[in-house]
């Protein structure tokens, strides 16, 4: 069974609100999943996430794959390592809420 970490979209049109959640690469988007390990709420100014990191970095252990933003979020919250590029430095802010694990935001 291949296990990603992807976003689960809530919300209403033109009001996304994600979960993040570990599930089977073969289940929906917005369906089945096995664990539920933070949120990230793009509409709010600045954009909020709060991540489990004692659960991200054990489902990232046992192999489970990080989407594209779900890895780009972890990159952010310095949960995996990874070495700004230039055209990184312009990110926009996102304010993060780590649960669990070492309490850093990377501020």
């Amino acid at each position: 069974m291949a296990v990603r970490i992807r976003l689960r979209r809530l919300g209403g049109k033109k009001d996304a609100f994600f979960r993040i959640v570990v599930a089977d690469s073969r289940s929906a988007r917005d369906g089945r999943f096995i664990e539920e390990i933070g949120y990230y709420d793009p509409v709010e100014e600045p954009a909020r996430a709060k991540i489990d990191v004692e659960r991200a970095r054990h489902w990232l252990s046992t192999g489970a794959k990080p989407s594209v933003t779900v890895r780009d979020l972890f990159r952010r919250a310095n949960i995996i390592q990874w070495e700004p590029t230039e055209e990184e430095d312009g990110e926009s802010p996102i304010a993060f809420e780590l649960v669990g694990g070492e309490e850093d935001s990377g501020e």
